[in-house]
């Protein structure tokens, strides 16, 4: 075993957590009711802002974490809010299904893409455990039937944007190794301002209704879409980020095992298929480390 392969694990452990947060993304979101995407974002983007202005207060340099390059915000705040904006205009434009799969195509493409970055060596193994994880997933989000229908182009077009989005944040963090993971902080605070902006210009208000509402965006603030953020980013700049990309494969098998859990879905022969594809994936792709 190497050093290096011995100072990523901690980190590669800490980015394949962020898996374990998403998976609760769908039970949380269902369970806020009908408040609107953007105003949910926001919402959920303060509350995962706080988390981290926490840990900014205790830093030694506190708010001086915020004096990133241009370049690290631009690209850190594209991908938080780029993707989610560019998330729900597939889904408002195309048949959920359909557009999730196609969005879900960046797991495939942070593998690819990290061949690209400096001492990243790209192998045939981790394309191989990609594939594998791909097929796992589509099992899961299609249930072994996929339709798709050109009318729906404009949809598909943003879900497409959406996986390059999240794919070259998650690749490009990795050149940004020098920023604190607390400046995430800054990120969502950014990502609650200009979701609320979209939510005023396209949604209308519509706020949670009794204390279950109320908990389930305090849960997606706190974990799915607050501290997974952090976990992410500590994952993607110092651990393997080929084995990290393959383990995101098993997002939306997790997501749906937690709905079965909760009574919310049956298990059927595509769940159990994908099981093997996912856990086949990721064996694959961290062979020999």
């Amino acid at each position: 075993m190497t050093e290096r392969s011995v100072s990523t694990r901690l980190p590669t452990f800490v980015g394949i957590s962020t898996v374990l947060m998403w998976a609760f993304l769908a039970l949380l979101t269902a369970a806020t009711g009908t408040v609107p995407p953007f105003q949910l974002a926001a919402m959920s983007f303060v509350v995962g802002a706080a988390i981290g202005l926490g840990a900014v207060l205790r830093h030694p340099r506190r708010f001086a974490v915020f004096r990133q390059p241009p370049l690290a915000w631009a690209v850190g705040v594209g991908g938080l809010f780029g993707y989610h904006a560019l998330y729900f205009t597939a889904l408002r434009n195309a048949p959920p299904i359909e557009a999730g799969l196609i969005a879900y195509l960046w797991p495939l493409l942070i593998v690819l893409f990290s061949g690209l970055l400096p001492s990243e060596r790209l192998r045939a193994v981790h394309v191989a455990g990609a594939l594998l994880g791909l097929a796992g997933a589509a099992l899961v989000m299609t249930g072994g039937g996929l339709e798709i229908k050109w009318q729906f182009w404009f949809g598909y077009a943003a879900a497409l944007c959406c996986a390059f989005t999240w794919s070259s944040y998650s690749v490009l963090s990795r050149l940004f190794r020098g920023v604190e993971t607390e400046y995430v902080a800054g990120l969502c605070l950014a990502a609650a301002v200009l979701s609320a902006l979209c939510h005023l210009g396209f949604e209308e208000t519509v706020w949670p209704r009794g204390a279950v509402q109320w908990l389930a965006v305090l849960g997606l603030g706190l974990f799915p879409l607050g501290l997974a953020f952090y976990t992410w980013d500590y994952g993607v700049k110092r651990g393997n980020i080929q084995i990290i990309g393959v383990a995101s494969f098993a997002t939306p098998l997790l997501s749906t095992i937690v709905l079965i859990l909760f009574g919310d879905d049956p298990f059927t022969w595509s769940i159990g298929l994908a099981c093997v594809l996912i856990v086949g994936g990721i064996v694959l792709a961290t062979r020999g480390r």
